[in-house]
């Protein structure tokens, strides 16, 4: 059920229109592999368009395809309208050429759908206040839309051809290069899954586009663990020899880069897993070895051929058709065999396959590459492996299957934190994208107003108590340009933070440790390129990584190495051992070590109080007017040289001898409600030395 935030109010209803062209798109139950395009993009389409009609400020949802004939896929898809919801309607869009499309086919379309969809645009009695465009062919009618009628836009990619092509070793697709291009660097909003997406892939296409990002990772439909496994018995009855056997289960589509060879290939060398263990692989519907698409059909072909290589008959099924009843049922039985999912993919840009399996309490074996090592990391189900090494992922699922408790562990972690990914959240969330795309633009002045600047830190400082959140972002919309975030979170993961806790946004972010500072600029926001130039004076990054590459420490993931901040885990002893070797080796650098764990090495005039020095330098305001409130030790250095520094009861001791510039307070309650009390304390001060 949809619960409105303190931000989630508009009088007048909203109509949310979503386009996707590719696949068959119905309404549920979908028949998924029915043809390779329709695959992941579709549980996305239609889990977020059913979650949002159940919004009651939402009025109307629509999701735009298009028309095609053809009686082996079904008659469905030559009507006009579909309804999926009270609400919620699949519109399907007409042009000359009716026949199914793959996705390369329906490029030379197009120019054809894009003017049935303005003309169907003219014929409704209202306009969609946003559009939301799923791969960049669907951002072409969403963008014509946009200036022919002023309609605000949304674009989620799903996957980019940039990472794909280097991945799959292919030929670069130019023309699909350039429209997920325009459609970068000219949407609105981007709603993005994963941090991978927003701060690697997408800044890949256009930098600028990070400040216009979301994450917003999407639900799962979680697995109905009463279903029966008989029926997955029974499916399986004609493949396997000894059916009792833990399942290794994967689930995708037929396509190169999901890398299912790969799984077979692990399984069949491995002599554990080909005697303890059987392998299943769904992969896709199909009549028989040849009677899908050329992508489809090579899939299927290599997977049999390593079936008869390693001699996988009776040990490994493939089977050729499934119903969603059918893949709840497999993973029940994976769960009741101790069994283990598998997503070998060479990239996967989520994985929601991996939230499925996770509500099923079944363990699971992923891709490092892309959304997976999120999923993975925030559940904590099981493993993440290098998909180009089949011996990696062999170990992974044998160390899987053979520590019990390990197992054990992570299947309840998969059924308690599955939750996380819930369609009414991403309904929740995607609204607020929504609601700030329609506000009046809001340019935040470069002239310090106000008497004074609240600083805050985000991660149990703001957050941890919803109550106090709710307190804390009453204050904040009523002081817009005194409210700056800084935090050790990037840009789109801050404003992924904020938005879960129902907290506004700031003026200004200061982002990854202080290395960069962003301006809001309508809903969107503009990284200050002149901090940046200030922070490469004197820093030398490569030799800096070459010294830290030698120290024997555990890198932080690769979405956390920035242009300013190379990041690792590690003590606080390990972090002064840093600091020495880099002296020693006569390069500069500021040194952060936080929460016991993390440790960032940045541009010496850098971190949160350089960040903040600078804002001050270039808002012409003492730095007397700054209030800093933080919790832990990358938050040590702002709360130092502000004028005025509120440390909340709930903080770590890495802040115990703090010795501020400015008046310190220590808050006696913990989160928000401490920064608030703060506040307090320093607005009696400032209205005791006026009086």
């Amino acid at each position: 059920m949809f619960v409105p935030s303190p931000r989630s109010f508009r009088e007048k209803p909203m109509f949310i229109m979503h386009i996707a062209l590719g696949g068959c798109i119905k309404a549920p139950p979908i028949t998924y592999g029915i043809t390779s395009d329709t695959g992941g993009h579709i549980t996305y389409l239609m889990g977020a368009a059913m979650a949002q009609v159940e919004n009651p400020a939402i009025d109307r949802v629509e999701v735009i395809t298009r028309l095609f004939r053809d009686h082996t896929l079904g008659e469905v898809y030559a009507q006009p309208r579909e309804r999926f919801a009270p609400k919620g309607e699949i519109v399907r869009l007409e042009t000359k050429r009716d026949s199914y499309l793959s996705k390369e086919e329906l490029i030379a379309e197009i120019p054809a759908i894009t003017d049935s969809f303005l003309d169907y645009l003219r014929s409704l009695d209202r306009l969609p206040d946003v559009i939301h465009a799923h791969f960049a062919d669907a951002f072409v009618l969403a963008n014509a839309a946009r200036k022919a009628f002023g309609i605000r836009t949304v674009y989620t990619p799903h996957s980019l051809a940039r990472d794909k092509g280097i991945v799959m070793g292919k030929n670069r697709d130019e023309g699909r290069i350039e429209r997920e291009y325009k459609a970068c660097t000219m949407a609105d909003a981007i709603i993005l899954s994963s941090r991978d997406e927003a701060e690697r892939q997408v800044a890949g296409y256009s930098p600028d586009a990070v400040g216009r990002s979301h994450i917003i990772p999407p639900g799962a439909t979680l697995i109905d663990t009463s279903a029966s496994s008989d029926r997955a018995k029974e499916l399986l009855k004609p493949f396997l020899r000894n059916p009792d056997k833990p399942i290794v289960l994967a689930i995708a589509r037929p396509v190169a880069k999901k890398n299912l060879a790969a799984l077979a290939e692990a399984f069949g060398t491995d002599p554990f897993l080909r005697e303890n263990a059987n392998l299943v692989i769904v992969a896709g519907q199909r009549g028989s070895l040849k009677s899908g698409d050329e992508e489809q059909n090579g899939v299927i072909g290599e997977l049999v051929a390593k079936m008869d290589e390693y001699d996988l008959w009776g040990r490994m099924a493939l089977p050729k058709t499934h119903t969603n009843e059918d893949v709840a049922a497999l993973y029940k039985l994976a769960n009741e065999t101790g069994g283990v999912f598998v997503n070998p993919a060479l990239f996967e840009p989520f994985g929601l396959t991996l939230v499925e399996a996770a509500s099923a309490g079944v363990p699971v074996v992923a891709t490092n590459k892309g959304g997976p090592t999120a999923i993975v990391n925030d559940i904590g189900h099981g493993a993440l492996v290098d998909p180009t090494s089949a011996a990696d992922i062999a170990q992974a699922i044998a160390r899987l299957l053979l520590d019990k408790a390990a197992w054990q562990k992570a299947s309840e972690n998969g059924v308690k934190n599955a939750k996380r990914y819930s369609w009414d959240q991403y309904s929740d969330m995607a609204f607020s994208v929504y609601q700030d795309l329609l506000r009046p633009v809001v340019v935040v002045s470069d002239v310090a107003v106000g008497d004074h600047f609240a600083v805050c830190d985000i991660d149990n400082t703001l957050t941890g108590d919803s109550e106090a959140a709710i307190a804390f972002a009453k204050w904040a919309e009523a002081n817009p340009q005194s409210y700056i975030v800084a935090t050790g979170r990037s840009l789109p993961d801050a404003r992924r933070e904020l938005r879960r806790w129902h907290l506004p946004e700031p003026g200004y972010f200061i982002t990854s440790v202080g290395t960069e500072i962003f301006r809001r600029e309508g809903s969107a926001f503009k990284a200050l390129d002149w901090y940046a130039e200030e922070l490469e004076v004197g820093w030398k990054r490569e030799e800096i990584l070459a010294v830290l590459d030698d120290v024997g420490l555990t890198w932080q993931p690769v979405v956390d190495q920035k242009r300013f901040k190379l990041s690792l885990f590690g003590s606080a002893t390990d972090a002064s051992f840093i600091e020495y070797v880099l002296k020693a080796s006569g390069l500069s650098a500021k040194i952060v070590h936080s929460h016991d764990i993390f440790i960032d090495v940045l541009p010496i005039q850098s971190g949160k109080s350089g960040a903040i020095a600078a804002l001050a330098r270039h808002l012409k305001a003492d730095m007397d007017l700054f209030i800093a409130a933080g919790d832990s030790g990358n938050d040590r250095d702002m709360l130092e040289v502000c004028g005025g520094a509120i440390v909340v009861s709930n903080a770590s001791r890495e802040l115990a001898n703090l010795k501020p510039r400015g008046q310190l307070y220590r808050s006696m309650r913990p989160h928000a409600a401490g920064v608030l009390e703060g506040f307090a304390h320093f607005e009696r001060l400032r209205a005791m030395r006026r009086q």
